[in-house]
């Protein structure tokens, strides 16, 4: 049983599980990346539930909404220093100023309005955030994501604004197999000249690894179902 579907109270000892399992898939993958960050994925739950994997020395989180973050992030990162949070979910133009404030990465790049939000808030704000541009592809219309057959120009016009564009994202179809989807977006990465790929969550984050993710998203393996 992987530790993604072996879920205990205990978020320490599901983190020590989840950071093993990722060295295990490293070991057996033929061309893993030269390193996979987890990245622990907080969206849904308290300080408290969080606060063992900072005990713990994890540094690394994600979170989905920029409001939610605003409300949990700014006091932990008083207490835990060297934080570093990533946005990994759709980010609208009119939260941008906050995003930029708040985090450190953003994993949804997806669209030129946003690229050039992104671009004047930074330049006002004199911080310079890594990005992934989200690939939707499975080329779902309820998905955001530049297109696959976009993905190289759009990295070219965001490039062009003078963002730091790193690395390409993806979230697979629920009903597909995903090693297909990393495999298109590893081939796009390479199309693109870029080396980092986020993909990968709770329940196939190994395969991801075979692939070469050098970015996993993982928050159900390590603190359980998130509080409705």
């Amino acid at each position: 049983m992987s530790p993604a579907q072996n879920i205990s109270p205990d978020v320490a000892a599901n983190l020590a599980a989840i950071i093993a399992a990722i060295e295990a898939a490293r070991k057996k993958a033929v061309a893993p990346a030269p390193e996979t960050r987890l990245v622990a994925v907080t969206k849904g739950h308290d300080a408290s539930r969080i606060m063992p994997a900072l005990e713990a020395g994890h540094r690394l989180f994600g979170e989905n909404r920029v409001q939610e973050a605003k409300v949990k992030w700014p006091a932990l990162r008083e207490k835990f220093a060297g934080v570093q949070l990533h946005l990994i979910g759709p980010l609208q133009t009119n939260k941008v100023r906050e995003a930029v404030e708040l985090f450190d990465a953003i994993h949804s790049l997806d669209r030129l309005k946003l690229a050039h939000a992104l671009k004047d808030e930074m330049e006002r704000a004199g911080r310079k955030l890594d990005l992934f541009v989200q690939v939707n592809t499975g080329e779902e219309p309820q998905k955001a994501g530049v297109a696959p057959g976009d993905a190289v120009a759009f990295v070219k016009e965001a490039g062009a604004l003078g963002l730091n564009v790193i690395g390409l994202m993806c979230i697979p179809p629920l009903n597909e197999e995903p090693a297909l989807h990393f495999a298109l977006l590893k081939k796009l990465a390479g199309e693109c000249g870029l080396t980092q790929l986020s993909m990968g969550m709770s329940d196939d984050f190994e395969t991801a690894i075979k692939f070469g993710a050098t970015h996993v998203r993982i928050g159900t393996a390590i603190f359980g179902p998130r509080a409705r």
